[in-house]
């Protein structure tokens, strides 16, 4: 595979859906972007013909010409944007003070208190931090100090951030040739397009065997002498195509890496805050990390993020290190993160996205009936990825037709992403507020879209 064609999956991978260069005779923000240009350094944008975003409500966006457009992508508003609540914690916080944490102050503490309410187990310590990428960090240098070891298995396209260290683990972007050697990748639990497909055997079988495939990353991480200190997993497969791994995958998983002395730690940043249907993704697969993060979607929209373990494992990790984030988790922050979480009790969010989720895959479906290109549905909640095929019985990914669907359905007036390791996987995740009337549009302008592209 040519390296440009490598750096066009890894793009889709993390749902980037700008895969060329924008033409500047038709593109109509033209000395925008070359004003944007001339200051940042290899920032990407959206769309061959980016679009000027200017104002947001709730499962809606607008651009500076007044039109609307249906949000099918972002889950950093988890709550919807411009969230009137939440908006109004942040503002109101803000204007009395907004300091670190090393004066008490009760939001931060009211924060702790109310989260740990959220998670099962003895999951009730909270490390306060600005973002995924530093939470992932942190999780794992607490598994290194408690575990004694260094090494890390993650999936095979994966992403979990952009330091050294979780760039490193994040698979999907990260070079195979210069992996270090404690980071071990293994095969991700894809029953449609892996080894181990559904309906090809014994069904039953398949969470045990995708889970064998741990061993042989373990055993390479205990021969080189680094260890097990963690498996690493985003618990709706994101990058990976929003998978449905067997249910009985991570248990099974677990036991292999507790077995090794490792932990297990769950990254939430995606499946996290109501996304699948229940307020943590790992709680589809009934079982209990020993470390959680979590990230965008924690203070809909304000950079807020978290790690959560238990009282032992942090204690034992505080005899020997110390942390300390100026902005994590000060009283605006804490603010921002406590409204996400009031308005999604009181406004049954949980309720609306199993129902929501449910319509979407139900209507998907319907239109999987009429149109050839679509191969499979799968993910939870409201994260659905739609697997787009050349052919059923072959499974060819449709990676060129996909590639057009972003900019097609924009000019239908819808923003949605790819992803997947072949960029071939729609991406459905839009703000948790997303209606059934919004499913309604997304799938009319899905279904002319398809239409217009299928047969070309």
């Amino acid at each position: 595979m040519s390296d440009k064609n490598k750096s066009l999956k890894n793009s889709a991978a993390l749902g980037h859906i700008k895969f060329g260069g924008y033409d500047p005779e038709t593109t109509q923000n033209i000395e925008l972007i070359e004003r944007r240009n001339k200051h940042f350094a290899g920032s990407m944008l959206f769309y061959h013909d980016p679009v000027h975003i200017v104002r947001g409500e709730g499962a809606r966006l607008y651009d500076d010409k007044g039109r609307c457009y249906v949000d099918c992508y972002n889950n950093v508003q988890s709550m919807g944007h411009a969230n009137p609540s939440i908006a109004r914690a942040i503002a109101d916080q803000s204007t009395v003070l907004n300091t670190h944490t090393r004066y008490l102050h009760e939001n931060v503490i009211e924060l702790a208190e109310e989260v740990a309410k959220t998670l099962p187990g003895d999951l009730e310590v909270c490390l306060f931090v600005c973002t995924g990428t530093e939470a992932c960090e942190l999780a794992m240098r607490i598994a290194r100090v408690v575990t004694g070891n260094s090494g890390a298995v993650v999936m095979e396209g994966s992403y979990h951030g952009n330091s050294k260290l979780v760039g490193e683990m994040s698979t999907a972007t990260y070079p195979k040739e210069k992996r270090p050697p404690y980071i071990q990748a293994v095969e991700p639990p894809n029953t449609y397009r892996g080894s181990f497909l559904e309906g090809e055997g014994d069904d039953e079988q398949l969470g045990q065997r995708y889970a064998d495939l741990v061993d042989p990353a373990i055993e390479a991480l205990e021969g080189n002498g680094e260890g097990l200190a963690a498996f690493v997993c985003d618990t709706i497969f994101d990058s990976q195509g929003a998978l449905d791994a067997p249910g009985d995958y991570f248990t099974r998983v677990y036991e292999k890496v507790h077995a090794a002395g490792g932990l297990c730690i769950a990254d939430e940043v995606q499946a996290g805050v109501c996304r699948t249907g229940t307020f943590w993704g790992f709680e589809q697969y009934d079982v209990v990390p020993d470390i959680v993060f979590t990230g965008k979607p924690f203070g809909g929209g304000y950079p807020v993020a978290a790690v959560f373990t238990t009282r032992a494992i942090a204690d034992e990790w505080a005899r020997s290190d110390i942390y300390f984030n100026t902005f994590g988790g000060n009283p605006v922050a804490a603010a921002a993160a406590r409204a996400v979480i009031h308005y999604a009790k009181e406004h049954n969010i949980l309720e609306h996205v199993s129902s929501v989720g449910e319509y979407l895959v139900s209507h998907l479906r319907q239109l999987a009936q009429k149109h050839e290109v679509i191969g499979h549905i799968q993910g939870r909640g409201l994260f659905v990825g739609v697997d787009l095929v050349r052919d059923r019985k072959t499974r060819e990914p449709a990676a060129e037709l996909a590639r057009l669907i972003p900019d097609a359905m924009k000019a239908e007036g819808v923003l949605i992403g790819l992803t997947g390791p072949n960029g071939n996987c729609l991406k459905f995740r839009p703000p948790l507020v997303f209606t059934e009337e919004d499913v309604d549009i997304t799938l009319a302008a899905f279904d002319k879209v398809l239409a217009e592209l299928e047969y070309r």
